[in-house]
């Protein structure tokens, strides 16, 4: 097995272990991240009734027009942006889905920055 698979598919064990314990319902819906080598996208999702009710990414208008990459300083724009959304559709409270991804480096930014945007993980 080559590296890429490899770590691959140590980060979907690794998601499969967090997403039997983090759920997310009506009330406390679920902020999920996903990163490529480009770009960072976040969303929150109602596993209740299986839909998305807020997401961002670096591809998304406000962000794109600040930075065009996805680095540490981009995560965190998406973070105060997902944190932005979410308030203004009233939702205050999140449990966070790091997918299997290190707490480090631009999963962190994100995660940091939605909460001094107002949003508590």
């Amino acid at each position: 097995m080559d590296k890429q698979k490899f770590k691959i598919s140590q980060r979907v064990r690794r998601k499969r272990h967090i997403r039997k314990k983090v759920y997310g319902n009506g009330h406390r819906p679920r902020l999920t991240v996903f990163r490529s080598l480009r770009h960072i996208y976040a969303q929150i999702i109602d596993d209740d009734s299986g839909f998305t009710l807020v997401a961002a990414s670096t591809l998304s208008k406000d962000v794109r027009e600040e930075t065009n990459n996805g680095n540490v300083v981009a995560a965190a724009m998406v973070g105060q942006d997902l944190a932005r959304k979410a308030l203004d559709v009233g939702i205050r409270q999140v449990c966070f889905d790091r997918n299997g991804y290190k707490y480090h480096g631009r999963i962190r930014a994100l995660a940091e920055a939605a909460r001094e945007a107002g949003l508590v993980l």
